[in-house]
């Protein structure tokens, strides 16, 4: 999603400001994805082997190019959501601050044009 970037120099500089005061982080952030992975346990005489698989949580991140993955513990899985989801709202935050901040730079010329009277 794309964020509607003003045209006026100050008002950029108002969003960066304010995006810089929603970037610190407010619980840890954890860069990978959360996943349901269903599988059969072994036990023949359990539901898993008519069909309906049991479901366990984990966590996957890249390194370099290869994929890992982590079991994450039932207790802990509200916690890992949150990081998860902060890691995302810091991420659309740094893309915001990258946006104002290319746009800033491109209407430093135009700004300035306009402070010495000629357009």
């Amino acid at each position: 999603m794309r964020m509607k970037i003003p045209k006026h120099p100050t008002l950029i500089r108002r969003f960066l400001q304010a995006r810089q005061k929603q970037l610190q982080a407010q619980c840890p952030l954890l860069a990978a994805s959360l996943v349901i992975i269903r599988r059969r346990c072994g036990n023949p005489r359990c539901r898993c082997a008519r069909g309906k698989k049991h479901p366990g949580h984990y966590l996957t991140w890249k390194v370099k190019t290869k994929t890992h993955t982590a079991y994450v513990p039932v207790d802990l899985l509200p916690q890992v959501k949150l990081w998860t989801q902060e890691h995302r709202r810091i991420k659309q935050l740094v893309r915001q601050l990258t946006q104002l901040s290319l746009a800033l730079i491109q209407t430093h010329v135009s700004a300035k044009r306009r402070r010495h009277g000629r357009s």
